[in-house]
């Protein structure tokens, strides 16, 4: 009697127990669990359901740009009463490109401003994030400082020096003549605008590769550092052999845009010279402006952007290839 009466006892006690972990609670009962695929593809829908909305707008404002461009580019565009017609597909554009010595002048001008200016800046850069990380309470100061001219809008940072080179009454000519007794036209001969120009884009620029090296300076471990003294490394092989290979991710980042930048100047060149003298300072994007805007030319404007945009994208791929070559060399180094 009283085993049967145990027997009862404990089947009416296992059904009645409650089940214990996270779930546990009254009256909630343990169900199936998710399959993993599934909650997984459930969180992939959700996430593309929220970044719809962003990706919609970047591709009205960017793809359907890019692609109406190449259309452009490749097709016989007038412009009538009515609006712009669109003909049948033709290569004219690129080839008048091509033919066109005013193309190959602004090409060589964007090529070697970009090279200069984004070397000087990498160099100067590196020196200021150096002599920045070992300062100490003033560090902030220094930085926002830095940073004035980097905050500068292009086309305000450009008026000013305008000013600062105007040949009767900017302050570099009076200087000039205070210390070599001359006035020299700094703007209205070629190689001193091109120099002027490189000099205002160094100035502007600096700032923002200092504080991306600087943010990668302090991102390398002390214990680096402290290995390499115990080694009896001095300074110029810690830098040389410690410090800049932690840099080189940084500062390929900071190379990337600083190429993607200088390859469409327009606004510094626009409002210093407006090209000149001549085509002296006229880089792709000006001649690109140029033939859309002031001669009405959308095919052949359309092809200047497509060719500008595809060397950019093609000197982008060679430098991460290279750079990529040099990483896997040092790791199985």
């Amino acid at each position: 009697m009283s085993s049967t009466l145990q027997s009862k006892t404990m089947t009416a006690r296992s059904w009645g127990a409650r089940p214990s972990g996270p779930n546990a609670g009254p009256g909630r009962r343990s169900g199936p669990a998710e399959p993993p695929r599934s909650a997984s593809r459930r969180r992939r829908r959700t996430g593309w359901f929220f970044a719809s909305p962003a990706l919609l707008l970047v591709a009205v404002v960017t793809v359907f740009p890019v692609i109406f461009s190449l259309v452009l580019s490749f097709t016989d565009v007038r412009l009538e009463y009515g609006g712009i017609h669109i003909g049948s597909p033709t290569l004219v554009h690129y080839e008048a490109l091509l033919g066109n010595p005013e193309w190959y002048r602004a090409l060589g001008f964007t090529l070697g401003f970009t090279v200069v200016s984004v070397l000087l800046e990498l160099v100067l850069g590196t020196l200021v994030a150096l002599v920045l990380e070992r300062l100490g309470a003033a560090r902030g100061w220094l930085i926002a400082l830095l940073l004035l001219p980097w905050a500068l809008i292009n086309v305000v940072a450009a008026q000013l020096w305008s000013y600062l080179f105007n040949g009767t009454y900017g302050a570099v000519t009076w200087l000039f003549d205070q210390v070599l007794g001359t006035q020299p036209d700094i703007l209205g001969r070629p190689a001193p605008a091109i120099a002027a120009m490189v000099a205002v884009d160094v100035w502007k620029t600096t700032p923002f590769v200092a504080i991306v090296v600087l943010a990668g300076l302090m991102l390398i471990p002390a214990e680096v550092y402290e290995a390499a003294e115990l080694d009896g490394a001095g300074t110029w092989t810690t830098f040389w052999r410690v410090t800049l290979p932690q840099l080189k991710p940084i500062v390929a980042i900071a190379v990337l845009f600083r190429i993607l930048q200088a390859f469409g100047i327009f606004d510094l060149p626009f409002v210093l010279t407006q090209g000149g003298p001549g085509t002296a300072t006229q880089s792709v994007a000006m001649l690109g402006y140029r033939v859309l805007f002031q001669d009405l030319d959308f095919g052949g404007g359309a092809a200047v952007a497509v060719s500008t945009a595809a060397i950019v994208m093609a000197c982008c791929l060679l430098f991460l290839r290279v750079f990529r070559a040099q990483a896997d060399e040092e790791v199985q180094g």
